[in-house]
């Protein structure tokens, strides 16, 4: 198969057109955190099950639309993508549901939001380069931004520890897609991950629930899993994946901060109020921090490479 480059951007010469679908990929799932809140009493795996369900159908349903070939995974393949499902869908749903029961919401917030330092650090070693000085220095001010806009709020241990899970399971889902992106690209990756997710969720509704608790779902909460599904599952995935493929894991890892940000935002349209001071003060930090991060430099780089199919195919 012919195999073309992603992008023709260095690391240190990003096109916004290649930082754009990361950049909407984070801010869908920002807006997740206020459309989840309809869900939480919500059969846990089962609603999960079905959502992922549903966003392998449409995700395969758009791939044959745009004539993109989704490739069969062989040898090793299968277990980066397994773990993919596996951590990130998953375990780390899991981790977000049972740490909100030892910690607040913003203490799991925080600790995903540091996902750019791991992201900086590990992802272009996976990719074959050395870290971005650009992109280690502006990691941490990212960060510090997100928590600026989440705020701390109170935990324990088993918070901490579920806490600690939700942020290596965020930073799995990048970066065990990194070898398999290479020949796969976006739609194969998304597609896979998808539906081995499904699969794996469904199982464990079969262990601890019944598949029959899906009919005490009211009309709300069929509409916020279908707007996961769809929005947060199949288009986020497709974006978030074709940014990691045009620019690496490392740069692509600072547009998590929009995550926040994008979440901040959605809960005022959802009327929660205006924002204080602090929230404010993360935007700016977090702006700061991917003009930092993403300001054209003379560090060459290397973008991952993907089939042809993937790169002439348009995001939904």
């Amino acid at each position: 198969m012919q195999r073309t480059s992603a992008s023709n951007t260095t690391a240190g010469s990003t096109a916004f057109r290649d930082l754009a679908p990361g950049i909407t990929g984070m801010a869908l799932v920002g807006s997740s955190v206020t459309v989840s809140r309809s869900l939480v009493d919500a059969p846990l795996f089962a609603t999960q099950a079905v959502r992922y369900a549903a966003a392998a159908l449409l995700l395969v349903a758009l791939a044959r639309a745009a004539r993109v070939p989704v490739l069969r995974p062989r040898g090793r393949e299968w277990l980066w993508l397994a773990g993919i499902a596996a951590t990130g869908l998953v375990l780390f749903n899991v981790a977000v549901v049972r740490g909100v029961a030892h910690a607040e919401p913003a203490v799991i917030a925080v600790a995903v939001a540091s996902v750019p330092i791991l992201l900086g650090l590990i992802g272009p070693f996976l990719e074959g380069r050395r870290p971005s000085r650009q992109v280690l220095v502006a990691a941490p001010v990212v960060v510090a931004g997100a928590v600026l806009v989440e705020g701390t709020g109170r935990t324990n241990a088993a918070g901490v520890g579920w806490a600690a899970l939700a942020l290596g399971c965020e930073a799995g889902f990048t970066l065990l897609a990194v070898p398999v992106l290479r020949r796969h690209g976006a739609w194969g990756v998304s597609v896979h991950a998808v539906w081995l997710g499904a699969l794996m969720l469904a199982g464990l509704t079969v262990l601890f629930e019944r598949p029959a608790d899906l009919g005490t779902l009211g009309p709300d909460q069929w509409a916020a899993a279908g707007y996961l599904a769809v929005m947060v599952t199949a288009v986020a995935f497709l974006l978030w994946y074709r940014t990691v493929v045009a620019v690496g894991a490392g740069r692509a890892g600072l547009l998590t901060g929009v995550a926040p940000v994008a979440a901040a935002g959605a809960g005022v349209l959802a009327g929660s109020g205006v924002p204080g001071p602090a929230v404010w003060l993360g935007l700016l930090v977090v702006v700061a921090g991917l003009a930092v991060g993403l300001r054209p430099g003379r560090t060459p780089g290397t973008a991952v490479r993907t089939p042809r199919g993937d790169r002439a195919s348009a995001s939904p």
